[in-house]
């Protein structure tokens, strides 16, 4: 079953299909139809335009292509199973949503606010990604070479991993539980407070009060650059080459680091016996009985 060259506007277009190619249509129009592939299965969509609202909902197996998908098109894909996307622009607001299975997205540009939320089995590789509020309960990821600039990224993600990716974010891995970053630039404000065994490798971190309240926490190999009132009540083992500007109350492990502007310890809230930092030039400490 095929459909090629075609214009659909009007609601459920394709309602229900199963096993079809559709290829070269538009969904568009001045009935403003919606939900125009919901409940399909097994097909491929190549090379299509959809501004329409709700296309892709309860989708069981697709394979999608070289598709765009603009501002118009809002919640193109929810309640979805074992699905790629390869070479798509995604423009519409809360694009990925409660989607399981594999899911693919491979070489994509996402422009998406609250993108991909309670979502699980995810592999992205090779794309670009602008999202105010992206990933959120999220678990079971997988990325590589991800450039993403958003805000609130990555909150109560459970079992990722990252790599090669560029991240500029802001309060990226609140909450998150078993994620490890690999050779990446992780640029925000209060980076992985309250994080359960975060993990980064080899990886440049940038920016005010990161690493606070977390448990588990491992820096490996890591370099760090704006990064004041870093570690405060948290329970890490880092291996900073370079300075840390300032380290704030550590509840407990061991911090190595070329240089550290600042320690600061509290000793009405924590026992500062109880962090061991090895540090490879004189450091101001400032100590509160």
């Amino acid at each position: 079953m095929e459909f090629i060259h075609q214009t659909y506007d009007e609601e459920r277009a394709l309602y229900g299909i199963n096993g079809a190619k559709i290829a070269d249509c538009t969904f568009d129009g001045p009935a403003d139809g919606e939900s125009a592939l919901k409940e399909t299965s097994d097909i491929t969509v190549e090379r299509c335009y959809f501004n329409l609202r709700y296309p892709f909902w309860h989708t069981k197996g697709a394979v999608i292509r070289d598709i765009t998908m603009t501002e118009g098109c809002r919640a193109a894909l929810w309640y979805d199973e074992n699905i790629t996307l390869k070479d798509c622009r995604m423009h519409g607001i809360k694009a990925l949503r409660e989607c399981h299975g594999r899911l693919v997205l491979d070489n994509c540009e996402i422009h998406s606010p609250e993108f991909s939320w309670r979502c699980s089995d995810l592999q992205i590789r090779d794309c670009h990604l602008e999202s105010e509020y992206p990933f959120f309960e999220c678990r079971d990821m997988e990325i590589d070479n991800l450039t993403m600039t958003g805000k609130y990224s990555f909150q109560y993600v459970v079992n990722a991993v990252i790599r090669r990716s560029h991240l500029d974010t802001k309060d990226a891995f609140w909450h998150s539980r078993n994620v490890t970053v690999v050779d990446s630039v992780v640029r925000g404000e209060y980076l992985g407070w309250y994080s359960e065994n975060l993990k980064l490798i080899r990886c440049h971190i940038i920016g005010t009060q990161p690493f606070c309240y977390c448990k588990g926490l491992v820096l490996e190999d890591c370099t760090m650059e704006q990064t004041d009132l870093a570690f405060e009540n948290s329970e890490v083992h880092a291996a900073v080459s370079g300075r840390i500007d300032s380290v704030k109350n550590p509840l407990s492990g061991e911090i190595r680091a070329d240089a550290i502007g600042e320690l600061i310890l509290e000793e009405d809230r924590i026992n500062p016996a109880d962090t061991k930092i090895i540090c490879g030039m004189p450091v101001k400490k400032t100590e509160c009985a």
